[in-house]
């Protein structure tokens, strides 16, 4: 089995390219993606509230679903006099497609739709159960909040999260969490701070003792991470005022298991064992809160915090898996995401069985001159293939 609709893959990837994507402006590429089910031929197709789509290929037989998982935001090009290239032209250069998004992740997106649509086309449908392929918007500041809307939709059996993975199976991700500590003090004018309690002080004993907490540790995902990444102090200007306000934000890569409830606990400990000690310091630690407006005029709201999750390499589906990439000539290594995807929904929220295979290398990911490989797309598409055949006998 070997499928080479080269043209189809890059003329594909070209226009998802050209649609300019940002996070809650995925307008266009989702007119693009209509366009592009309907001419293949898919059953139908489904754009929920937040704008998310999600096209689907029906199999005569009953059975279950697969789902292929791309999100269909990128981030900003904030310098685009930079890049050598047009990052929204899909220029091909030396057998690569350049752009913004070519690898995180149109050029996926465009690999599971073929490879999709030539599994169809190839078994004259004569398959058991569903092929989904899902456009979700948001997830480069949201991971796994709009794909609750994918799941609930479609309630795959099967996800297959096609981020970049160089055509390695990735069977697991560490979490992430958005951390807020706030210490709070006495505004004075700062010719006479010991009127007043500086907040930013404060915030600096914290700091040292939050560097001095144990981290988590999975034999498989490492330790856990928690890293500062922001402080915020007000008034702002502060001239001549002793601030009365500080914003500490941490990263907090999570391992699997880790709770919302589990996470905070030790950190409200420290927080009350530090008021403790100093009358004077007064603090209190949360999730941060996102909100984002999606194209259709709805709102995403939610706690950043997103789950990790894995699974065992010896499990059936995975197992699996690895033979259908085997028989499309791929030779995968398996493994894990280093970074946050929509898995933190569909396995460590919705517990679905979830994979990771996708084309291309993460780092080339919101490069300057991004692109991607077409030998990758092609292998992908002939991946995303074999993962259908195996997953769907």
């Amino acid at each position: 089995m070997f499928i080479n609709d080269r043209e189809k893959v890059v003329k594909l990837t070209q226009e998802l390219i050209q649609a300019k994507s940002y996070s809650g402006e995925e307008d266009k590429i989702v007119e693009v993606l209509k366009k592009t089910f309907i001419e293949l031929g898919f059953d139908d197709y489904h754009v929920d509230e937040y704008g998310s789509i999600v096209g689907r290929i029906k199999g005569n037989l009953p059975g279950k679903k697969i789902l292929f998982d791309s999100h269909i935001d990128t981030v900003h090009v904030p310098e685009p006099d930079k890049w050598s290239v047009d990052p929204f032209e899909g220029k091909i250069i030396d057998e690569k497609v350049y752009g913004r998004g070519a690898t995180d992740m149109k050029g996926a997106l465009a690999a599971s739709i073929i490879g999709a649509y030539e599994f169809a086309k190839q078994t004259n449908r004569n398959f058991p159960g569903e092929i989904l392929v899902a456009g979700v918007v948001h997830e480069e500041c949201f991971e796994g909040v709009a794909a609750r809307k994918i799941s609930e939709y479609a309630k795959p059996d099967y996800v297959v999260i096609c981020e970049a993975s160089e055509l390695n199976l990735k069977i697991g991700q560490r979490g992430r969490a958005e951390i807020v500590f706030e210490t709070f003090g006495k505004p004075a004018h700062s010719a006479n701070p010991d009127k007043g309690i500086n907040a930013v002080y404060s915030a600096a004993h914290l700091i040292n003792k939050v560097k001095e907490l144990e981290m988590t540790h999975d034999e498989y995902l490492g330790y856990g991470i928690l890293e500062l990444v922001d402080i915020k102090s007000s008034p702002y200007p502060g001239a001549s005022v002793v601030p009365d306000y500080c914003k500490i934000t941490y990263d907090r890569r999570l391992l699997v298991g880790e709770t919302l409830e589990g996470v905070l606990a030790p950190l409200k400990v420290l927080v009350e064992e530090m008021k403790q000690e100093d009358p004077k310091f007064d603090a209190k630690v949360s999730y941060a809160k996102g909100e984002e407006k999606c194209w259709t005029g709805n709102t995403i709201v939610g706690e950043r915090f997103f789950p990790g999750w894995r699974y065992e390499e010896d499990s059936d589906f995975i197992q699996n898996a690895y033979v259908g990439l085997k028989e499309a000539g791929l030779d995968p290594t398996i493994t894990q995401y280093s970074f946050c995807t929509n898995g933190s929904h569909y396995a460590g929220e919705a517990g679905i069985e979830t994979i990771g295979f996708g084309p291309s290398r993460e780092n080339l990911a919101h490069t300057i001159d991004e692109y991607i490989e077409i030998d990758q797309l092609v292998k992908a598409m002939n991946g995303y293939y074999g993962i259908t055949k195996m997953l769907l006998k």
